[in-house]
């Protein structure tokens, strides 16, 4: 089978061709530009034309490389007529694809860990090349890093360092070095930027583009339009005024309710929860205690305000599920189904959304010894900007813990809470 590349996918091929002076291509500015698909097109072809070469796919998180541009990997390998065990092997313990001619590709996580700020991890590759899929997910210094790296046969090969970006519109560091630049026609000549939009590929199903129209208007004008210059208060689900007023020393009306999130790590805390209504008035933090001072604290304080079960909620990934099976309460698993599941990516930023509408509307009451301290876990919590499929996500506690070295046990175990006021009538969430 012949491929048939789009112009934009060309431009992209040309300003990385041997002979341009461009040494890094930023691919993309808009969803639906098939910025994986030629991603993966310019890594085989640079293995199949170099043999012994080595580049590098890499993606923030290593499992979400698995399960999108790895599959996209092996869609491309198969339009170019090339078969898994004989054309190449992937080893899915070294995470390598071997080729036939000894060139390979290492699948590569670049999330920067708290246990590894400076990436020592990538210091001990040597590159041909790399390419970089969603890099607006990933940091500058893990790109600075790949491209210290790239210096593998390049005399042999007589060539010059190549490196390829893939992304959407974002803030930060990509909009200050290639678009801005690029715009104002100011892009140095080792830099290209090829902006590729929906539009510029008629292969797009019109139900896709549909999804893409729908989104709220900023998303809408980010990944439908490609606009870089999207407003980037969208990143916020709280508020801080309106998080400020839910700190007052007022008394719940309702049900009592407890919910804990429980520590998975060291320095993580269990977090329990006690609530009258959405009043939270009860709090107990517990480090490094065995489960069964955990289970004892949750039994004590069931008792104590004579809470049913059935409003009990254990977070219930990790060791939690011992404590869900001790107490045969409620199990809270983050990742799990939204009740929305057309809306929400998992039902852990369902309640986050729930807790954003609550907070809004003065319904929930914290106690005001804690302002400072929860003011600050939630303000961690942003909303992720939809991608392709549109739906509503959170930062995920590992994203968190990396930029910010803390977990947001606190604002974990609020938000638990909200799974109680889940119901088919969702409300309005005014940040959408």
């Amino acid at each position: 089978m012949r491929i048939e590349y789009l112009p934009k996918q060309i431009e992209c091929f040309k300003a990385l061709a041997t002979d341009s002076p461009c040494e890094i291509v930023l691919y993309g500015g808009a969803a639906g530009g098939s910025k994986s698909f030629t991603g993966c097109a310019w890594q085989i072809m640079r293995r199949l034309h170099y043999a012994g070469s080595r580049g590098l796919i890499g993606r923030s998180k290593l499992d979400t490389l698995k399960k999108t541009t790895v599959k996209t990997f092996f869609e491309v390998a198969g339009m170019m007529n090339m078969r898994a065990g004989r054309d190449y092997e992937l080893n899915g313990s070294t995470n390598v694809i071997t080729f036939f001619n000894k060139s390979e590709i290492i699948l590569k996580d670049l999330f920067q860990y708290p246990s590894d700020p400076v990436f020592d991890s990538l210091g001990g590759l040597e590159l041909t090349d790399f390419y970089v899929d969603e890099v607006s997910q990933v940091t500058k210094k893990a790109v600075d890093v790949l491209r210290s790296r790239v210096r593998f046969k390049l005399r042999e090969f007589n060539i010059k360092p190549k490196a390829l970006l893939t992304c959407n519109p974002s803030k930060g560091w990509l909009y200050n070095e290639f678009y801005d630049p690029w715009r104002n026609q100011l892009l140095p000549d080792r830099y290209a930027f090829v902006q590729a939009l929906p539009g510029d590929n008629p292969h797009l199903p019109e139900s896709y583009l549909e999804t893409l129209a729908s989104l709220p208007e900023a998303d809408r004008k980010r990944l439908l339009h490609g606009d870089w210059d999207f407003d980037e208060s969208i990143d916020w689900l709280f508020k801080y005024d309106d998080l400020l007023r839910c700190f007052r020393d007022e008394l719940g009306t309702g049900e009592m309710f407890i919910s804990a999130d429980i520590a998975r790590l060291g320095k993580d805390r269990t977090i329990i929860c006690v609530w009258k209504g959405l009043q939270l008035f009860e709090i107990h933090e517990l480090r490094k205690e065995p489960i069964t001072n955990v289970v004892a604290t949750i039994r004590n304080a069931i008792n104590k305000h004579n809470v049913k079960l059935s409003n009990v909620i254990v977070d219930e990934d990790g060791v939690g599920g011992g404590a869900v099976d001790m107490l045969k309460c409620r199990g809270f698993l983050n990742g799990s189904k939204a009740r929305q599941p057309d809306k929400f990516t998992n039902q852990k930023a369902e309640c986050y959304y729930k807790l954003a509408e609550l907070i809004e509307q003065g319904k929930v009451i914290l106690p005001v010894a804690k302002r400072d301290l929860i003011t600050k876990e939630l303000d961690m919590i942003r909303r992720k900007r939809p991608e392709a499929d549109g739906k509503l996500a959170v930062t995920g506690k590992d994203e968190i813990k990396a930029m910010h070295g803390v977990s947001p046990d606190y604002a974990d175990a609020i938000m638990m809470r909200m799974y109680f006021e889940l119901s088919p009538n969702y409300g309005k969430y005014s940040y959408v």
